[in-house]
């Protein structure tokens, strides 16, 4: 069973067409990665699956629920949850209050002292960082407040638009085995210029090319492929 199915999906800004007649899966656990190029359109598939972004032609089903036409905030309450690039912590509010702000569904806040227990569990940081204003956080404590606070709403599919930019490779291989744990049990849909971990981490992945799916298949499989291995990992 797949927790999102995206058919045949084409978008793009004004008459210019990013997303040709994509079409992906995501299953109901396990980390899918979806690589490419800057420019390549996957911001913009995020940005669709949030609803922040019109559906031109082609289908969003999430839970086998359409969702095509549904608004952005709706979307929220059926558990579509985005970690998006730049990390966009709320800079002058506290720990605590960027997390209260993840958790504003009528859901989320029924599972409020729960969902920040384990948000303090996975990242113990946090927790000692409480009242402490999100925006004096290092790179790596904000980041991990992003996905914290995303993961207070109590989604059914987690998104991530390049979790590791900016980061060290020291916190980068913590984020990664993060999400890794994290996929045991939620899906995630993982957008990530670190191609090698985000292969690692992955169990099935997808290259988008100029709004086109390229290349698809097992993640080990996509990562022997010679292509990938000369265009992103350098081989």
């Amino acid at each position: 069973m797949n927790i999102l199915q995206i058919e045949n999906l084409r978008t793009g800004y004004g008459e210019i067409e990013v997303l040709w007649s994509v079409s992906l899966n995501v299953p109901e656990k396990g980390v899918t990665a979806l690589l490419g190029s800057n420019g390549a359109g996957k911001s913009t598939l995020l940005h669709t699956v949030t609803g922040l972004q019109r559906v031109w032609s082609g289908a969003l089903r999430l839970d086998s629920a359409d969702i095509t036409n549904v608004a952005a905030n709706k979307r929220v309450d059926m558990g579509v949850s985005l970690v998006p690039e730049g990390r966009r912590i709320f800079a002058e509010m506290s720990v605590l209050e960027n997390l209260m702000m993840g958790a504003y569904t009528k859901k989320a806040r029924d599972k409020f002292k729960e969902s920040l227990e384990e948000a303090y569990q996975l990242f113990p940081v946090l927790k000692e960082r409480t009242q402490q204003r999100a925006g004096t956080l290092s790179g790596g404590e904000q980041q991990m407040l992003a996905i914290a606070r995303a993961l207070m709403s109590q989604p059914r599919l987690l998104m991530l638009d390049e979790p590791s930019t900016g980061l060290s490779p020291r916190l980068t291989i913590l984020v990664m085995n993060t999400l890794a744990h994290l996929g045991e049990n939620l899906p995630i849909l993982l957008v990530e210029q670190n191609v090698k971990r985000a292969l690692q981490i992955s169990d099935y992945a997808y290259v988008l090319e100029n709004g086109r799916i390229a290349l698809q298949g097992n993640s080990k499989e996509v990562g022997q492929d010679e292509n990938i291995r000369k265009a992103y990992l350098g081989i």
